[in-house]
């Protein structure tokens, strides 16, 4: 009896305390609940309510009869998408670009971030981190203006050293082989600073100690990055490079918009230009909005699996 009295005191002893219940946590932290309302009515109101739209996907939407009472045409929309030729260069344009994307935008900050992490000067690092962080606040509108400026081939900069060369003026924005390289160059320009704000966020995490340890043991800078810093951003990179698979068709339209013209089509139009025309323009709703259907199904199935091999493979990237 006494081994059995001891051995019940020793369970309540180390006995793992019971669980608040959901309302008397959230009636603890109210104030913390309170600040997501504005970010849960935002996501409530323009991503959640829309979706009930999609439904005109798989109608004849017309304005006159409304969502409910257009015909139902089941999967017609989506037939005549996969059957047309434009469907197939406007999916070719959007992988394009954001193969580009990927390949030279994203490792951009990593390796921003990490030079900036190797600067020891307090000051010129700081005033580094500004200037580079200046062109995520200039708008499309604003820069669309200055890259037209820029290549213009009466007044441009580079047209000017061309001439200068003896060579004649290029209008880039009308040739369709320089469209996407200037896409591309004005996007990482304009999101490189900002994209090292998460990185070296992540950075200050790692334990200084293990870079001590490092030069002791005789370690020099780039093994120091090599076999410390970049193994401890690798959970912020899996995390980042996941949310940009999905979005991989996701091109932005208005730096496409405001610099591609019908000369440049063929290799600048991509899904936010094309729905914009036949749903917009064109007032083909309907088949807009299963081809914003698709794309957003086919981003859906990206962010799932890269999620599933991040799981899988994550942990032997390094």
């Amino acid at each position: 009896m006494e081994i059995t009295a001891s051995s019940k005191a020793a369970k309540q002893a180390t006995a793992v305390p019971q669980r608040k219940s959901l309302f008397t946590y959230m009636r603890q932290n109210k104030w913390l609940y309170l600040f997501l309302i504005p970010g849960f009515t935002y996501l409530l109101v323009f991503k959640y309510i829309p979706m009930f739209g999609i439904v005109i996907a798989f109608k004849d939407f017309s304005l006159v009869q409304g969502i409910w009472g257009s015909k139902w045409i089941g999967f017609e929309n989506f037939e005549y998408l996969f059957q047309s030729a434009e469907f197939y260069k406007v999916l070719r344009n959007s992988l394009v670009l954001s193969m580009y994307q990927i390949l030279f935008g994203f490792p951009a900050p990593i390796v921003l971030a990490v030079m900036l992490n190797e600067v020891r000067h307090m000051l010129f690092k700081r005033i580094s981190q500004t200037i580079l962080y200046l062109p995520h606040f200039i708008s499309w509108v604003v820069l669309a203006g200055m890259i037209m400026n820029f290549l213009s081939p009466s007044i441009g900069a580079v047209n000017h050293v061309i001439k200068e060369l003896g060579g004649e003026p290029i209008n880039f924005l009308l040739k369709p082989e320089f469209f996407r390289s200037i896409i591309v160059t004005a996007e990482v320009w304009k999101g490189v600073g900002w994209g090292t704000i998460i990185y070296l966020a992540a950075m200050t995490s790692i334990d200084p100690t293990l870079y001590e340890s490092a030069k002791m043991d005789g370690a020099n800078r780039f093994q120091q990055i090599r076999h410390i810093t970049l193994p401890g951003i690798t959970g912020t990179i899996i995390v980042l490079f996941i949310l940009q698979l999905g979005n991989i068709l996701d091109n932005g339209f208005e730096q496409i918009f405001l610099l591609y013209s019908p000369m440049t089509y063929d290799v600048a139009d991509v899904f936010e230009t094309y729905t914009y025309r036949i749903g917009l323009i064109d007032g083909r709703m309907s088949f807009a909005a299963a081809v914003g259907l698709f794309k957003a199904a086919v981003g859906f199935v990206l962010i799932v699996g890269a999620n599933r091999l991040s799981r899988l493979f994550g942990k032997q990237i390094w």
